[in-house]
């Protein structure tokens, strides 16, 4: 065996050792590295987020949540044992990295799992069965998303929505958060500071007609 062969043997296996020993971690990290601005952050969210983002969801009466840069699932465990039986967890992203591991390590029949942008949800959301959704919780980094995208998600998301559904967002910078303001018709904020970076959090409602 000649030693570029050799070294790129032991790089291989050191990749597998990694992804055995770390698991998501070493998955999350690699995702981060090749799209760090897709990605938005090298460590994954604290439970502390997740419970506050989650703790507001009406979950008797959620039958499609669905989550916009799911990464490598750290919100799915968490989605998935507050949703009632007959409900969904559709999830969106654009690292084919990430949707491939979802797809292998995440074992329910009411999680579906899609590679493209946010900007389709209405797309993605039929393809699921459903014509709206009941909450949509996103963790992709606003700021950092090519001009106009982000906009178009947000009114991609306020359609989609139902009337008492909600827009949740945890963000490092108060973009996500303004930009929910503009297009929901009632804005609720919170922030944690156990989260490495703190996060502000978001919580855009669509409203019941009067």
């Amino acid at each position: 065996m000649t030693t570029g062969t050799r070294t790129a043997t032991m790089a291989k296996y050191t990749r597998k050792g990694l992804g055995r020993v770390f698991g998501p971690l070493a998955v999350f990290f690699r995702g981060f590295m090749e799209a760090p601005r897709m990605v938005g952050s090298v460590i994954p969210s604290s439970r502390v987020t997740i419970d506050a983002m989650l703790d507001r969801v009406d979950w008797d009466n959620c039958k499609l949540f669905v989550e916009y840069g799911p990464g490598v699932g750290t919100f799915c465990p968490h989605i998935l044992d507050r949703l009632p039986e007959d409900g969904k967890l559709l999830v969106i992203e654009t690292n084919e990295r990430f949707v491939d591991y979802l797809k292998r390590t995440v074992r329910d029949d009411r999680f579906h799992a899609r590679l493209g942008s946010a900007e389709d949800v209405e797309r993605f959301v039929k393809q699921v069965g459903h014509e709206k959704a009941d909450f949509v919780l996103s963790g992709l980094p606003i700021s950092t998303l090519p001009e106009g995208v982000a906009d178009r998600i947000v009114a991609a998301t306020e359609r989609v929505l139902r009337r008492g559904g909600a827009f949740l967002t945890y963000q490092f910078r108060p973009a996500a958060r303004d930009l929910t303001e503009q297009h929901f018709d009632r804005l609720e904020t919170d922030f944690v500071w156990r989260n490495i970076p703190p996060c502000i959090l978001a919580w855009g409602w669509k409203e019941r007609p009067a």
